[in-house]
């Protein structure tokens, strides 16, 4: 029997890869996700596969630059600290490549992942779509002692739990209805250094990640794979379907 387990709160999209995103009031899921998300990004080519990705994690400063994706137009928009709007072209490399220290490219527009040759990935970590819930957020939070901002965990999908008891790594291997889309919930989510810094100060707070570790064996949040498109709006109910 399928259980209603909650309703989506918040919906996030990340059109550049470690920027700064924008948040939905609805989105449209593709084959390969979110529709506008994870688009773009920018590589270093003298790495290989997963380690070609420019991010944050070692540029913090690209948390500055706020990334929309226009769904009409299909094409990405960035706005900077000082209020400069560029596209995805040769003025925003160079305005990146002045806060990293080795030679970047751009990423062609929706180009797939390094190591996606078998699947439709694009600038993602791990998959197509990441889950995150309140309860757990909230659970962290209590364990960490200080405010949590759950954009640090960049979730496409902020879940509102019916049950704080509900646990998401337990839909594992299940199937979730969200609207007209239907996905399948394939593993956690490992944590890096990324969580660590502030979304707006940009200051670094390792002992979030060693929270994560010790209470969570580095794993927060759930990826999802689409099985059937559709669109998910805001306050849609979840569905863990039987």
């Amino acid at each position: 029997m399928n259980k209603t387990v909650g309703a989506i709160r918040e919906i996030n999209r990340y059109p550049v890869k470690s920027m700064s995103g924008e948040t939905l009031e609805s989105c449209t899921i593709e084959t390969y996700g979110m529709r506008g998300d994870r688009v773009c990004s920018f590589r270093d080519e003298s790495k290989k596969d997963w380690w070609k990705y420019v991010t944050a994690r070692n540029t913090p400063a690209m948390l500055t630059y706020q990334a929309r994706y226009n769904d009409d137009e299909e094409r990405v928009q960035v706005t900077t600290s000082d209020g400069r709007v560029l596209g995805w072209d040769d003025d925003l490399l160079q305005e990146i490549q002045g806060l990293v220290n080795k030679p970047i490219s751009m990423s062609r527009f929706m180009e797939p992942h390094p190591e996606a040759q078998h699947s439709n990935l694009l600038s993602v970590d791990g998959a197509s779509l990441l889950l995150v819930t309140d309860a757990s957020l909230r659970t962290l939070e209590s364990l960490w002692g200080k405010p949590l901002d759950h954009r640090r965990f960049r979730g496409n999908f902020m879940i509102a739990l019916d049950d704080a008891s509900e646990f998401e790594g337990d839909w594992i291997g299940r199937e979730l209805e969200i609207g007209e889309v239907r996905l399948r919930v394939d593993s956690f989510c490992q944590r890096c250094v990324f969580i660590t810094i502030d979304p707006d100060s940009r200051e670094k707070d390792p002992s979030l990640l060693r929270r994560v570790n010790e209470d969570f064996g580095l794993n927060f949040g759930v990826y999802a794979s689409v099985i059937q498109t559709g669109e998910i709006r805001r306050g849609d109910a979840v569905v863990l379907a039987d």
